[in-house]
């Protein structure tokens, strides 16, 4: 994951990831937590039906119960205290923690339709997020070397900065899972129990945190608009049986 965040001088995000169609990415908001095996589970299910042309687009907005990930480049000695579930996620990066109050975003795109350029598109997931920040009037950007989006806390001592969101993908077939997690107004105090992706002289931050109290409704209004200025079209999805599994 390190390796697709350096950015690409070639990568012009718009012209690079919209798709050629114009076809709109299937837009879902589960209204309840949802178990994170069952989330990946179906996620799995989705990015196989898109790679056979059998289903369109999804980005899903949801938020998990407290639990741990750990990415493909995760250290056992960054598991400090094992207070919530573990889980191996698959994705790129280290631990991460996810949990209620914040906003986790699963992307499943197709790159055949929209350049096949990985470092591209984690610059467009990373712009997105940046670009959603600055509508609330927080300045957020990437670091070189370190994963995710951060925010200066001159608050907090000389170069000290603190992480707001975090980015982690893969790709299957071409097709994009997993995605970004930003954090609205979670426990930060649930980050104690590892090392967040590996790194131990910054922080971790929030909106709240902040001091920009905003609901997950108005950040999930500007997500989707934020999107498709990078991304291009979406279409809001019909409750399906399978929300039903949110717990």
């Amino acid at each position: 994951m390190e390796v697709l965040t350096n950015i690409n001088e070639a990568c012009e995000i718009g012209a690079k990831l919209h798709r050629d169609d114009a076809g709109p990415v299937e837009w879902r908001i589960f209204e309840r937590p949802l178990d994170y095996e069952t989330a990946l589970a179906m996620m799995d299910e989705r990015v196989a039906a898109i790679a056979a042309g059998a289903a369109p687009e999804a980005v899903w907005l949801l938020e998990h119960p407290p639990l741990y990930t750990s990415g493909t480049s995760a250290r056992p000695e960054d598991l400090l205290s094992p207070r919530f579930p573990v889980y191996p996620a698959g994705r790129g990066g280290q631990y991460t923690y996810h949990g209620p109050g914040q906003r986790v975003a699963y992307v499943m795109l197709d790159l055949t339709k929209r350049g096949r350029d990985i470092r591209c598109l984690v610059q467009g997931l990373e712009q997105w997020v940046i670009d959603t920040l600055a509508a609330h009037n927080i300045s957020g950007g990437r670091r070189e070397g370190r994963v995710g989006v951060w925010v200066s806390r001159p608050d907090k001592g000389l170069a000290r900065e603190d992480k707001i969101a975090a980015i982690g993908v893969r790709v299957r077939k071409w097709v994009t899972f997993h995605g970004i997690s930003l954090n609205i107004a979670p426990d930060l105090s649930h980050y104690d129990g590892i090392v967040p992706c590996g790194i131990t002289d910054q922080g971790v931050t929030s909106f709240e945190d902040l001091g920009a109290l905003v609901s997950m409704a108005e950040v999930d209004s500007v997500l989707r608009g934020r999107f498709e200025a990078i991304f291009g079209p979406t279409s809001l999805a019909i409750a399906a049986p399978s929300d039903q599994l949110a717990q």
